[in-house]
């Protein structure tokens, strides 16, 4: 993607919110200053979920969801919210850290196999820092009840964290191949490292072993599994369903909150090319700018963080006035963000927010298989909800 002056992103910006026209090729592209407001339906399915992080669902319809204390439910319209599920391992469920993101296999109806992704430390202290994000693969028990044969299948070395910055989002490809998005666990250098697992996305077979054609698979001195880099905490990921392309989100320091279109080898940045400052208003100590040579610039940007998680495109016929949009949830801005797509659904250009009157922090956000969008609310009595648009 080719990087575009500040003074044209401006332009843009002042096109964008003047009109809604689609713009051409991938235009690097900042959000408005304010956001159309637009009204949506809600239904509230289930309640009483402490801090739920993320949501599956199953062939049947049904949802599995993590609580980021170390919970995992099965949600039906039948027969409500279970019990916890039992079999998860132990984990390090501080600050940022607990159970994160769970995707079924493709051949879910067939394996019934699950993978999902949480912080731990190490092997001999697993509940203390420093921690890292690992993946597990367990089937799930036909009464929906348990998880069987659990074995982890992945660990992000070395383990750094002391309870931020973990990413962490799973996604399957066409081909059957997982993707996983890694924090930085806070530790900025690190994420132009090729030596370690953070600030990185990996590629990886379904077994956790990195997949054949990585581009640094034959590199001395890199991870075999590393897709792209320069991330910092990407907490959203999906499968662009026009173009086939993997499409990420992560979060900026003070500022700077972007969606980028991965490419093979790519570097993405972060801390070296940021639109965000750091947390005590100072500029990040690495930053060279907001667009630096050989680093990829992200096909949108917030100039002012809406702390953003979760991920979906929507593709389905159900609600016309929806098409070719992506929804992300905001966290701190408690809000659902609706960003419109071109017609060939490589570019952004319109952002209008819902949800905003239940002044909850959005956690994840998925479009189910009967064409609504559903919602995590992220709190101590969290909520799984379901939304339409509004009259």
């Amino acid at each position: 993607m080719a990087g575009r002056t500040h003074t044209l992103n401006r332009l843009i910006l002042t096109t964008f919110l003047a009109v809604m026209a689609p713009l051409v090729g991938h235009a690097q592209t900042a959000a408005p200053a304010q956001a159309a407001t637009a009204a949506a339906n809600t239904q509230v399915l289930a309640q009483d979920l402490e801090h739920p992080w993320a949501m599956a669902f199953l062939p049947d319809g049904s949802v599995l969801i993590t609580e980021r204390p170390g919970r995992l439910r099965h949600w039906s319209a039948d027969s409500g919210l279970s019990k916890p599920i039992r079999g998860l391992p132990e984990l390090f469920a501080q600050g940022q850290g607990g159970l994160l993101d769970i995707v079924a296999h493709p051949d879910f109806a067939q394996n019934r196999l699950v993978y999902f992704s949480y912080s731990r430390g190490e092997a001999r202290n697993p509940t203390q820092a420093p921690a890292g994000t690992e993946i597990a693969l367990a089937r799930l028990s036909e009464d929906n009840q348990r998880l069987e044969d659990v074995q982890t299948i992945f660990q992000q070395i070395p383990k750094l964290s002391s309870g931020a910055h973990f990413g962490s989002r799973l996604v399957f490809d066409d081909e059957g191949l997982l993707f996983v998005t890694l924090g930085e666990n806070n530790q900025r250098p690190t994420a132009q490292d090729l030596q370690g697992l953070q600030g990185k996305v990996v590629r990886l077979k379904p077994d956790g072993s990195p997949a054949p054609g990585n581009p640094f698979q034959d590199q001395a001195g890199a991870r075999a599994e590393i897709w792209s880099y320069g991330h910092r905490n990407p907490q959203g990921m999906a499968i662009n369903p026009w173009t086939q392309q993997v499409w990420t989100h992560e979060h900026g320091p003070r500022g700077g909150d972007e969606i980028n279109v991965l490419q093979a080898g790519a570097n993405y940045g972060w801390p070296l090319a940021t639109y965000g400052l750091n947390y005590s208003g100072l500029a990040i100590p690495e930053a060279q700018g907001q667009q630096v040579p050989d680093t990829e610039a992200p096909l949108y940007y917030w100039p002012v963080s809406p702390a953003i998680s979760g991920m979906d495109f929507y593709n389905h016929p159900r609600f016309a006035q929806w098409q070719s949009s992506l929804f992300i949830g905001a966290l701190k801005e408690k809000a659902l963000l609706r960003l419109q797509l071109d017609k060939d659904g490589q570019n952004i250009v319109a952002e209008e927010r819902l949800l905003q009157d239940l002044d909850a922090r959005i956690r994840d956000v998925r479009v189910g298989p009967d064409g609504y969008v559903y919602v995590l609310t992220d709190a101590r009595n969290g909520q799984l909800i379901k939304v339409s648009p509004g009259p």
